[in-house]
């Protein structure tokens, strides 16, 4: 494998934020292996202004936001990305752009190591809301003989950083019901703002808890080091086929002079 460091971008799907911003940043610095270096994206806030996107319609908006930094980052040579929301928005439109660029996202990579730890896993969601949706996509991932149920813990994106102790109260809470009456045998934190709880969860409770943005950067980095040992990169044979850049210049697919990253911090290999 190349000396060169591994390039991995978690890029979070919403407007730049500090605080969060600095919330990811330090879960990869813990995370990441020394030969990687991590780039922390968010999208600009002034085009983007979502602090979440928790409904489809901001979705379907940041979409083009997703693609514009997915085609950018492979421009630059990353190795992989990882979109940091537990929907796996535009993960698959990501993934036909996405060049020789691996990318993967919290749910798909959550579901991948809950199911090489256990033979059942619930996931520990914020609200209703978003059940139907995050449970078509696991079902479309082949896992739904393995899911052991959905627990909402009535809080929305925004709500899990503001109060900690309620926070972790409320998780475990869930968690324990998902134990003890669901039979699961592995926790799934179904919130990449769910960042920081999964330690305590697991202390109590004596299961396997994954962190999604955890799990997220963790599959997009051994991607990478697929990528660079063994030569594996995404088919683009099939239902994988890209469209051509001939067509994609013709229809002046990604010719915008506004900004594609609207804050980035860089961690370095080493």
């Amino acid at each position: 494998m190349s000396n060169t460091p591994l390039k991995v971008m978690y890029l979070n799907p919403v407007g730049e934020n500090d605080a969060i911003d600095r919330i990811f940043a330090d879960m990869a610095r813990d995370h990441k292996l020394p030969g990687t270096e991590v780039h922390i994206a968010a999208l600009p806030k002034e085009h983007y202004g979502f602090s979440h996107i928790e409904f489809r319609t901001y979705e379907a908006m940041v979409t083009r936001g997703i693609m514009r930094a997915v085609r950018a980052a492979a421009e630059e040579g990353f190795d992989a990305l990882a979109i940091g929301c537990f929907y796996d928005t535009a993960l698959h439109d990501a993934q036909e752009i996405s060049g020789a660029m691996i990318v993967t996202a919290p749910c798909l990579a959550s579901c991948e190591i809950a199911a090489s730890l256990s033979n059942s896993f619930g996931i520990i969601v914020g609200r209703r809301k978003w059940v139907h949706q995050m449970q078509s996509t696991v079902h479309s991932y082949g896992h739904a003989e393995r899911l052991a149920g959905f627990y909402d813990v009535g809080l929305g994106v925004d709500d899990f950083q503001k109060d900690h102790m309620e926070t972790n109260r409320r998780l475990l809470a869930a968690g324990r019901k998902a134990v003890e009456e669901g039979g699961a045998e592995a926790l799934i934190l179904g919130c990449t703002m769910e960042i920081g709880f999964y330690k305590e969860i697991e202390r109590e409770l004596g299961v396997p808890v994954i962190d999604p943005s955890i799990a997220a950067l963790k599959r997009a980095e051994y991607a990478a080091i697929l990528k660079r040992q063994c030569g594996w990169v995404p088919s683009r044979k099939g239902s994988c086929e890209a469209p051509t850049e001939a067509e994609l210049v013709a229809f002046n697919a990604f010719n915008s002079n506004e900004p594609i990253f609207g804050s980035r911090i860089v961690i370095p290999a080493g």
